[in-house]
């Protein structure tokens, strides 16, 4: 949200109001663009409904900002246009003409409006006081209470499970199972039977009979992660799991009923997957009943001290905190963290565990902010030298933090990483991480 702060607690947006002129039955015809984002399209769950064949699905959005009404069209098939303009996104001022497909719509702008911003720094393991996250953990809060579907968007390492997490343990659900499927890592052609089940010889290989995920989370939560990267023709059937609350196992022929509350999260833009055809749009307004959108760490900088704060203290102690140079923590919100809150956490892991007593300067492990003569192939260095030299020290970093986050749980680290456990344990045992004088090596 791009917003100007009028003191702490309050905002200044600038709206307006957006009026179907010509092209539509006039059904829904007005829509008044505030702080939250609004969408159109033909689809009957947009919040403004525009009834012609050439509008898509979902077509544009519009949202108030300090700079005025910021419209974005959506990937849609035919385009919106200011006058004879086709624009992918553009702030209103002023009054215009909006045309999508064969509708016009006049925009009408509003005098500025000061937002209230809810007295709320966190929610769960989350934590910040900016103008971008209290709204989000207001809306969260407010969601964990219910029994809606919460689609988290958001980049990658923004921390979309952690949000899934938070939403589970403040939910009456909290006591009851939260089963996660990484949608991302399923074989297509096994999609159905990860989401649902299977019976033993259903298919060739099914040797075994296997619990859907919505059996083990009975009465508590499945966490959908990377929803978009869900097969296309696994999602009706989806879809109608989470319209009916009943599933049924391939192989079988009879439903069973289900007691479960579904969050999904995705890095992909679903609208844009919607209208070009790799997302299903009655199932993707079906998961968004609530749109909880994560920004990324660079939009929320002044954040990064708390989470820092917090940081440290699920890493180690809090008392740690105050070994961590003022200096340090003005450089990490000078950075624009490519790997969101994920990189920051492993900037705090390894800076903790490399510095057990004295002052802390986090900034030395930032990889973009070493010195030439560490990341360039300059001082003699072969390109291989200089290669082989900024790997090595990514390796020992990365499998630093890890090592320190897990605990020395190689079976979790092999998870996290997406990797076997031998090959975890080579790379811990090629950077000291491993006490083989033990002759044990994990903590499985």
């Amino acid at each position: 949200m791009d917003v100007t702060v009028v003191g702490r607690n309050r905002l200044e947006v600038r709206g307006g109001t957006l009026t179907v002129v010509a092209g539509s039955n006039g059904r829904g015809g007005e829509l008044v663009v505030g702080a939250e984002k609004r969408v159109l399209g033909r689809n009957e769950q947009c919040d403004l409904v525009l009834e012609d064949k050439k509008v898509s699905a979902v077509h544009c959005e519009v949202v108030a900002t300090e700079r005025g009404v910021l419209l974005r069209d959506l990937g849609s098939r035919n385009g919106t246009f200011i006058g004879d303009v086709r624009i992918v996104e553009v702030f209103l001022t002023a009054r215009a003409t909006v045309r999508c497909g064969e509708c016009e719509l006049q925009f009408v702008p509003a005098s500025p409006e000061a937002v209230d911003l809810p007295e709320i720094n966190g929610f769960g393991p989350l934590v910040g006081a900016s103008a971008a996250m209290r709204p989000i953990f207001d809306k969260l809060r407010k969601a964990a209470a219910t029994d809606l579907t919460v689609l988290v968007l958001g980049e990658t390492g923004t921390g979309k499970e952690l949000v899934a997490q938070a939403l589970h343990e403040a939910s009456p659900r909290a006591k009851k199972p939260f089963v996660v499927v990484d949608c991302g890592s399923i074989p297509a052609s096994l999609a159905e039977s990860v989401l649902f089940g299977h019976e033993r010889g259903a298919f060739t290989g099914a040797v075994d009979k296997r619990v859907s995920p919505f059996v083990e989370a009975d009465g508590g939560t499945v966490f959908l992660d990377e929803l978009g990267e869900l097969p296309l023709d696994v999602q009706p059937k989806l879809l109608r799991a989470l319209a009916e609350q009943r599933i049924k196992p391939v192989g079988s022929n009879t439903y069973r009923p289900v007691n479960v509350r579904v969050i999904a999260a995705t890095r992909r833009d679903l609208v844009r997957e919607v209208n070009a055809g790799g997302f299903r749009s009655d199932l993707y307004f079906r998961v968004a009943q609530v749109r909880a959108e994560v920004p990324p760490l660079r939009q929320r900088v002044e954040d990064i001290p708390a989470i820092v704060r917090k940081m440290v203290t699920d890493l180690g102690k809090a008392s740690d905190f105050e070994r961590i140079t003022h200096d340090s923590l003005e450089r990490l919100m000078r950075h624009d963290w490519p790997g969101n809150v994920r990189e920051l956490r492993n900037v705090v892991a390894v800076a903790i565990a490399f510095n057990p007593e004295g002052p802390i300067d986090l900034s030395q492990h930032l990889h973009l902010l070493s010195t030439p003569a560490e990341t360039s192939p300059i001082a003699s260095r072969t390109f291989q030298d200089a290669k082989k030299d900024v790997l090595n020290r990514f390796e020992r970093e990365y499998f630093t933090a890890l090592h320190a986050e897990t605990a020395g749980n190689v079976s979790e680290m092999g998870r996290r990483a997406a990797m076997e456990r031998a090959h975890v344990r080579s790379y811990l045992r090629r950077h000291g991480l491993i006490d083989t004088s033990r002759g044990r090596d994990d903590l499985d």
